[in-house]
């Protein structure tokens, strides 16, 4: 499998796009850019999912949706985040169109398949309220919870650290160390590394 990340908007987001075979699964397209055009282009795309729906990991849903005619998927908890995406936006100064509404809710123990790969969805909530991430073989794409020597943060509406502290021990330090961590915003990490030197995770 393929795993390209996408960094994009001036949150620097990385969206990422995962290939097997000739399909493709998209997932918190911030946007819809060149690269991402790139990325897809003579893959069937039939999933779009938004680990969460803050502005910046889904403000190209509409864009991306149109072009590839895929279905939106995410926890039914983010749809007020979702429904919010343009004053997110203008609380930033960064306009953002607004989304579709999802064709199906995604909750734990679902599973989201790109071609012939199935990734396992874990519920995973404290950066806002029904966060997702998915979990493959040898790698999760965890979107805002967990990040290299940092975690989410809480102090947006919704946020909980408590609970995103939870939702750590219990559904990403249960995995491998040598498990890719593929997140939200800057470089990948590991389950191990992150375990061993994440100031934020002593206790842990």
């Amino acid at each position: 499998m393929d795993i390209i990340a996408l960094p994009m908007t001036p949150f620097v987001t990385n969206c990422y796009v995962l290939r097997e075979g000739a399909a493709a699964l998209v997932v918190d397209p911030g946007d819809l850019t060149p690269e991402l055009l790139d990325a897809i282009d003579g893959y069937t795309v039939k999933t779009v999912v938004n680990t969460h729906c803050h502005c910046d990991h889904c403000g190209g849903n509409a864009a991306v949706l149109e072009h590839t005619g895929a279905e939106l998927v995410c926890h039914e908890a983010e749809l007020p985040l979702l429904h919010s995406l343009e004053r997110q936006g203008m609380m930033f100064g960064v306009p953002f169109p607004p989304s579709p509404e999802p064709d199906r809710f995604l909750n734990a123990g679902d599973t989201v398949e790109v071609g012939s790969v199935k990734l396992d969805v874990r519920l995973a909530p404290g950066h806002s309220p029904g966060h997702l991430v998915l979990v493959g073989d040898g790698f999760v794409v965890s979107g805002d919870v967990l990040f290299a020597g940092s975690i989410g943060r809480t102090d947006l509406p919704g946020g909980n650290h408590a609970q995103l502290l939870e939702s750590i021990r219990t559904q990403l330090l249960t995995l491998p160390d040598d498990t890719i961590v593929y997140n939200g915003h800057g470089p990948e990490t590991t389950i191990g590394v992150e375990r061993r030197t994440n100031p934020f995770l002593v206790g842990l």
